[in-house]
């Protein structure tokens, strides 16, 4: 008899894992349960102004290659779409700036220090200390905050590198985990004797190898991704608007309750966010559940502004800017309109300004036309465009971050060890929140309930 595997959550995470479980020779039946209407979780488009422009992620990460091999894979290689050759802006006190080369926002050379805009000449004395400090001993877990102030000082923390590297978790750098987020730059410290030399390591050996785009995108949006990978797994697999309420186990197996009725399951592979995954394992898997629920979320938002005709050429080249905590209302801007230039943009110009943070959340409680009206006279200020806008979209994403704070990978092994087996968890929450992250953690989570389905099946649960 063909074991069934039912996945929980039809985001990318979820997709991906069904997909794999497909793909061999001996593969199980597959079931996907779905809260929501459509497949593809945060990964949409909202119309605005006639335009459809990405509600959520934007684009693939090229060095982490799991969803780009994922998407060759299912044909769709030749509309896939490197972003223009632009660079990056911050926000300083003196306006928009240039930010810094060097990877992960960290100067690669002393000189690039000196030139670091939004700096005072004693933040760039006391970034400099970096150099000849020696490097940290202990190797345990700490903020990443902790790191960069104790390297690079609170002013360039601050004004810099903290703006770009917890901005892309929503957190905040004094509560985010090293580890969890960015184990390279403790790998610089450790190996290098500290950041400044090993961004420039890091940007040595970038340049050894042959030029390659850092984000890709997929003409038409990248809700295709989703969409193709459901249509490969099979549309009669995957059942919308479809809630779980519960998992119990069974004998050797597991039952999946629904509102409109029971699934019989040899494993389970949960995608949801872990405050509701917490829920759901409670009765299999308590201590788990527990550890699930101590994952905090925080709230985001994406403000997206479309300009009149003829507004696009007065920006300047450049794919956004970032800002430092606390200063704008927003907490970075994505100009879609040069970083991903479009025929069906005309010569409008469109931004996409992200709101919501830990610790600055409340904004996206905020009416729409607050919102609208408070971004859009900040950009104003910033770039040169109107304050009114031709068309304009909120979209908000409640309790969508998941916070790597510090100790998060203990608490994610020990939530795996707690676990029965043929319980699976996966998704952003756990090791990495990027689509390519998702991608890989829903691949892994399959694997492991291959294993499981081939012991004996008194052997599945313990």
């Amino acid at each position: 008899m063909t074991p069934r595997v039912v996945v929980v959550g039809a985001g990318i995470a979820g997709l991906a894992g069904a997909d794999r479980l497909l793909r061999s020779d001996d593969g199980p039946e597959v079931v996907v349960l779905e809260q929501a209407g459509r497949v593809g979780g945060k990964i949409g488009s909202v119309e605005v102004g006639g335009l459809d422009v990405e509600a959520g992620p934007d684009s693939l990460l090229a060095r982490k290659p799991s969803a780009v091999e994922l998407v060759r894979d299912l044909g769709l290689a030749d509309d896939l779409v490197a972003s223009a050759p632009v660079g990056a802006l911050v926000w300083t006190e003196r306006g928009l700036a240039p930010f810094p080369s060097g990877p992960f926002g960290i100067p690669s050379d002393p000189l690039a220090v000196w030139r670091s805009p939004g700096l005072s000449p004693r933040g760039k004395l006391r970034a400099m200390r970096d150099l000849v400090s020696r490097a940290r001993r202990d190797d345990g877990d700490e903020s990443l905050g902790s790191l960069l102030r104790r390297r690079l000082g609170d002013d360039m923390t601050d004004a810099l590198v903290g703006p770009l590297l917890g901005g892309l978790f929503a957190g905040d750098v004094d509560r985010l985990s090293v580890r969890a987020t960015f184990p390279e730059l403790a790998a610089w410290e450790r190996d290098h004797g500290g950041l400044i030399h090993g961004a420039h390591a890091a940007a040595s050996v970038s340049r050894s190898k042959p030029a390659a785009p850092m984000f890709v995108r997929l003409r038409g949006g990248l809700r295709r991704f989703p969409e193709t990978l459901a249509q490969r797994v099979g549309p009669v697999r995957i059942r919308t608007s479809t809630s779980v309420t519960a998992i119990r186990r069974a004998g050797d197996g597991y039952v999946v309750r629904t509102p409109t009725g029971e699934l019989d399951a040899e494993a389970v592979v949960v995608t949801t966010p872990t405050y509701v995954a917490s829920l759901l394992l409670d009765d299999v898997a308590p201590r788990a559940s527990a550890e699930l629920a101590a994952i905090r979320y925080v709230s985001t938002g994406a403000v997206v502004l479309v300009y009149a005709e003829g507004t696009n050429d007065a920006l300047p080249n450049a794919s956004g800017f970032v800002v430092p905590r606390g200063r704008l209302a927003m907490t970075a801007c994505t100009v879609i309109s040069k970083k991903w230039p479009d025929p069906a943009f005309g010569s409008r110009a469109i931004v996409r300004c992200f709101i919501g943070a830990d610790g600055v959340e409340d904004i996206v409680d905020e009416p729409d036309e607050d919102i609208v009206a408070g971004v859009s006279r900040q950009i104003a200020a910033l770039l040169p465009l109107p304050e009114p806008t031709e068309a304009s979209a909120v979209v908000r994403w409640s309790k969508a971050m998941p916070q790597y704070d510090v100790g998060h990978l203990a608490r994610v092994e020990r939530i795996e060890a707690a676990l029965p087996q043929g319980v699976v968890v996966a998704g952003q929450a756990y090791r990495g929140a990027g689509i390519a992250d998702a991608v890989r953690s829903g691949h892994e989570a399959a694997d492991r309930v291959r294993t499981v389905l081939r012991r004996p099946q008194g052997e599945r649960v313990r």
